[in-house]
């Protein structure tokens, strides 16, 4: 249970967190939920704030070209873990200096954890997960470590690429036959809602990254439960008009 905890912490730094906030500014958050995301972020040591949502910018603006940083179409390997082995290819680093982050750089919560990242990966991606289970209730540090740390720590990159390998290759096109990224259920389960990648690539400024609502969705929960407490606001939607248009006129018909 304590591993799944921090499965889930670090799950929403990254959907909630880089993704849907800092990377995609579909939903506004005030600074206790921008504090929390961050330490989340920090737990789920997949690089910096401003450095994932760079990366990811560059990807949805150049993406399947050689200037996507995780390029499905070199291969499921490449795009899964492939990418993080090689250099960046050029075309990545010219066409990403185009491109404007200042924004990411604006918020004081990104630029603190960026400045302190390497401290506050050991502190809560190591350390937390292993002291806390030993502290509060005399587990291992031997079994903390190597299942609420690595095993977490584990499992949940492998759940994040997939979002970036199998949801780019497997699956329907429902809203753009056009782009390679598809609807993948099993990466949606994984990604707790980040496997609705073909709507995602269509209307990426939508907070829900789904037209389902709250289905299968549990950061779109975790953002309208924040909303309810008042630390989320401006949460952008697709209107239901120009979703059934854009299913119309470029879908494969499968939905």
């Amino acid at each position: 249970l304590s591993a799944y905890f921090c499965f889930l912490m670090t799950a929403l730094g990254v959907t909630a967190g880089a993704h849907r906030l800092w990377s995609h500014r579909s939903y506004k958050a005030k600074l206790p939920l921008r504090i929390f995301l961050a330490a989340a972020n920090s737990m789920a040591f997949q690089n910096d704030i401003y450095e994932w949502s760079r990366d990811h910018r560059v990807h949805h603006k150049y993406s399947e070209t050689d200037a996507d940083p995780h390029n499905a179409r070199r291969g499921f390997f490449f795009s899964h873990i492939g990418w993080l082995f090689v250099r960046k290819h050029r075309d990545v680093i010219e066409k990403g200096r185009k491109l404007d982050f200042t924004d990411l750089l604006d918020d004081p919560v990104v630029r603190f954890q960026r400045k302190y990242y390497k401290s506050s990966v050991v502190l809560m991606c190591f350390v937390i997960p292993t002291v806390v289970p030993w502290y509060l209730w005399g587990e291992s540090l031997w079994n903390a470590y190597f299942l609420a740390s690595i095993l977490r720590y584990t499992i949940s990159l492998n759940v994040t690429w997939l979002v970036n390998s199998a949801a780019h290759m497997y699956g329907n096109r429902p809203y753009d036959k056009n782009i390679n990224p598809r609807q993948n259920t099993l990466v949606t389960l994984g990604a707790i809602g980040e496997g609705f990648h073909n709507y995602h690539h269509t209307f990426p400024f939508d907070y829900s990254a789904s037209e389902l609502g709250l289905k299968f969705n549990p950061t779109t929960w975790f953002i309208d439960f924040m909303f309810w407490l008042g630390l989320v606001t401006d949460r952008k939607q697709a209107p239901k008009e120009m979703i059934q248009a854009r299913k119309e006129r470029t879908g494969d018909g499968s939905a």
